[in-house]
This record gives structure tokens, C-alpha cells and sequence, in this order.
């Protein structure tokens, strides 16, 4: 159970209401996440308005930032976050077994090269921002435009954010709560 209450739409202005119910319905299945946010509309509107807006904007291929949030996530130990962003990443055409391997790249046959450089930077980043090698700048240079690697930093370093925040109220996980259902339902049907 969540820290604190979760805040319906309802009780929000229409504007932060309508980014609110966006979010929820699709961007993905962070209804909960959304709900705690409410508390604050203003993170609503700004932090949820964001990402909806970097999202229709594909200004980098999706493949790559699922894959640094997967990542990141990964490295923050942020459960939640792990099992939100896997399904969207496996979507983008890792396996589960790929996934599961990360942010180890070695002997992942299913990483191109851009996608190690992704994973490597996300690591960087994560770790030690203060120390990320002008190398590998150099090569996400070759691949990306200044304007793509700000995005991915942007990307990483909220989804560091995000992975806190949601440690630290005990974010409900609407996947889990949605695997109860199932298993209870299946159960049912079987008797």
C-alpha cells in the first residue's frame, strides 16, 4: 500500500485532470504512480506533461530509452520501474531473457552496438555522472544529435528520480495487484 493516499482526477482542475487521465490511459499502466503524484498537481502537470510530450515528440527511438529506463531501474533497484518499462522494451524487440541480463551487455547477442553504447552510458550515468568519460561522449556523437543525447541523459537521470520516488512512498504496483486478479480468477475457473 502506498505511503499516502492516492488523489482521483476528480479532485484536480480540469487541465492537470485531463493530463492526469492521459497519462493514466496512455502512456501506460501507471494510474497509481499518477495518483500519488496528484498531492502536487503542479508535478502533474509538468512531470507527466513532459514525458506524455518527449513521447509523441520521437525525437529518439524508442527502443533506446526503454532501454536506459530498464536499465536505470535496474541499477537503482527499483521494482516498480523494472516491471512497468520490461513489457515496452520487450515490445521493441528484446526478450525477456535479453532484459533479464542487463545492464550485463556481454555475450547479448540480441544488443546491436548503439544499444551497448546506450546501456554503457546509462550505466556511466547512474553511477558516476560526475565522471563519465569524454570517450564516450565521443562516440554517442557518432549516433545521436546534441539534442537526442540531452534527451537520453534527461531520460536516465528521471528515471533515477522517478525510481526513488517511487521506492520511497511504496508506490502501489498495478502489476502486481492486476497478476493477483488473474491468478485469482484462473483459480476460480479451475474449480
Amino acid at each position: 500500500m502506498s505511503r499516502v493516499n492516492h488523489v482521483p482526477s476528480s479532485e484536480l482542475p480540469v487541465d492537470i485532470a485531463d493530463v492526469y487521465e492521459k497519462f493514466a490511459g496512455s502512456y501506460g499502466p501507471f494510474r497509481n504512480q499518477v495518483a500519488v503524484f496528484a498531492h502536487v498537481p503542479a508535478a502533474v502537470k509538468h512531470l507527466m506533461g513532459l514525458l506524455l510530450e518527449l513521447k509523441a515528440a520521437k525525437n529518439i527511438d524508442w527502443r533506446y530509452i526503454e532501454l536506459a529506463i530498464v536499465t536505470a531501474s535496474k541499477l537503482n533497484e527499483c521494482h516498480y520501474c523494472v516491471g512497468h518499462h520490461t513489457q515496452p522494451l520487450m515490445m521493441e524487440g528484446l526478450s525477456r531473457q535479453a532484459i533479464d541480463r542487463l545492464p550485463d551487455v556481454d555475450d547479448n547477442p540480441e544488443l546491436d552496438d548503439i544499444d551497448r553504447l546506450v546501456v554503457e552510458y546509462t550505466v556511466a550515468v547512474a553511477k558516476n555522472a560526475q565522471r563519465v568519460p569524454d570517450g564516450l561522449f565521443d562516440r554517442l556523437r557518432i549516433h545521436f544529435s546534441e539534442a537526442q543525447i540531452v534527451e537520453l541523459t534527461l531520460r536516465i537521470t528521471l528515471c533515477t528520480f522517478f525510481n526513488k520516488f517511487n521506492d520511497a512512498l511504496q508506490i502501489d504496483d498495478e502489476l502486481a495487484n492486476e497478476s493477483h486478479v488473474a491468478d485469482r480468477v484462473a483459480a476460480q475457473a479451475s474449480i
